[in-house]
């Protein structure tokens, strides 16, 4: 297996007792404790159920997070019950779920992850497109408009809203922070894209957010991924929810220029363009960090610009959108599982795949991975990140969903993938 597999067998040697931290009724141990596993190796996920006689387990198993392999139910009779075992032949992932009165478990896995590859390869005039659209981007003078924070800045640090215009519908558009006075090409750059959404907190720029990497030495910019107004009030951001940008990920998925996707790109494009300007940067060191969706503006990032030299990718979007042509669930927002026209859609949407486009990078990767992701499953982010020619820190997770794990999981989560990602962050930046 490659390194990355072997980082997720240290990371993750105690599956059976993480998963019996979080749901006590029913804790859960596989065969192999790192979830990962080779083709046609022998796989047992048992569930221990001294606490549960008398009761009843109902199980099921799903292969790439939709087809059914198995439902049924168990009666507790012992201690310990075999809840699945089976082997595969093809590169796939499985999710066992377990449910009994009194709560719910389920436990990841994924055969053979080096192996999967995009359900579709780029159109052959993927990189002429989007040479083209960096050409339509650099013809445009760069313009700024700067504002004051009202929020209170530390002193040796600045912090303005920014907006750079833009070929897209709409403007770049965030908070721009840094240390001031300092030397020139002496600081890395950080830029922070967003997770889905509109109004939610975790949905726009704030101040704090771009101040926090400008104290650890950095130019940061801390992009808003819908080129919003930063700072307006409540009403402003849950109008655009209601009406422009209601169900924005599957706005023009038959047309190549008008997918969503391609203003949000842009957007990225101008920020780096930006960002890489700027007199204090090293020009070596530029780092992108997002989740979810942010996770995979990060990836485009480094497929689209080679300036990003390394990108934090928790559970990223965006990436394996044709993977239903080799029956896996696509990554969010599953566009090719919506009710466009599958034909137009093909001929679109692989340009805006973060599987295709990162085929270009050879940035630094992090990338955390949830096993029980039902969002941005497993197999469509490794089918994505296969693709980087680039040294790649790939955390796999047996007991994550798309969430952040809670209870005794997060702390068990903090010490063995978040403490990890923040050293590496830290490292990166020194």
């Amino acid at each position: 297996m490659k390194k990355y597999a072997f980082l997720s067998i240290v990371a993750f040697i105690l599956t059976g007792f993480l998963v019996s931290a979080q749901f006590k009724e029913i804790p859960l141990k596989q065969t192999n404790q790192s979830g990962i596993y080779r083709k046609g190796q022998k796989i047992s996920v048992t569930a221990s159920t001294a606490d549960l006689q008398g009761d009843s387990l109902r199980i099921s198993v799903l292969k790439n997070n939709t087809k059914i392999l198995e439902k049924k139910a168990l009666m507790i009779d012992k201690d310990s019950l075999m809840v699945f075992s089976g082997s595969f032949d093809d590169p796939c992932s499985v999710i066992v779920e377990v449910r009994s009165k009194s709560g719910f478990s389920s436990i990841g896995l994924i055969v053979d992850p080096d192996d999967l590859k995009p359900g579709a390869g780029c159109p052959r005039d993927f990189n002429s497109f989007w040479k083209a659209q960096k050409k339509s981007l650099k013809s445009l003078p760069l313009e700024t408009i700067i504002t004051e924070v009202q929020e209170k800045v530390d002193e040796g640090y600045s912090c303005v809203n920014i907006e750079i215009n833009c070929t897209g519908p709409k403007p770049a558009r965030g908070y721009f922070a840094k240390p001031v006075n300092a030397s020139p090409k002496t600081l890395p750059i950080v830029l922070l894209v967003h997770a889905a959404g509109v109004k939610g907190s975790w949905c726009r720029s704030e101040p704090k957010n771009a101040l926090e990497y400008a104290k650890m030495g950095a130019l940061c910019f801390d992009l808003n991924a819908h080129g919003m107004l930063n700072g307006q009030p409540e009403s402003y951001y849950s109008d655009l929810e209601k009406g422009e940008l209601r169900n924005y990920y599957l706005q023009g998925l038959t047309n190549r220029d008008e997918v969503y996707f391609l203003g949000m790109y842009q957007r990225l494009l101008r920020t780096i363009e930006f960002l890489s300007q700027q007199p204090e940067w090293d020009g070596k060191r530029f780092l992108v960090i997002g989740e979810s969706q942010g996770g995979g503006q990060a990836l485009v990032a480094a497929g689209l610009d080679k300036r990003v030299s390394a990108v934090v990718a928790v559970v990223p979007a965006m990436c394996d959108w044709m993977a239903p042509l080799s029956d896996r669930m696509g990554g969010w927002p599953q566009p090719f599982e919506s009710n466009a026209e599958k034909e137009k859609m093909l001929k679109v949407l692989p340009y805006f795949d973060a599987a295709n486009i990162l085929k270009r990078s050879k940035a630094i990767l992090f990338t955390e991975i949830g096993l029980i992701d039902m969002t941005c499953p497993s197999t469509s982010v490794f089918a994505a990140v296969n693709q980087a020619k680039s040294k790649k820190n790939i955390y796999a997770v047996p007991y994550r969903p798309h969430q952040q794990p809670r209870g005794n999981l997060a702390r068990i989560w903090e010490e063995t993938v978040y403490k990890p990602r923040e050293e590496f962050i830290h490292n990166y930046l020194k």
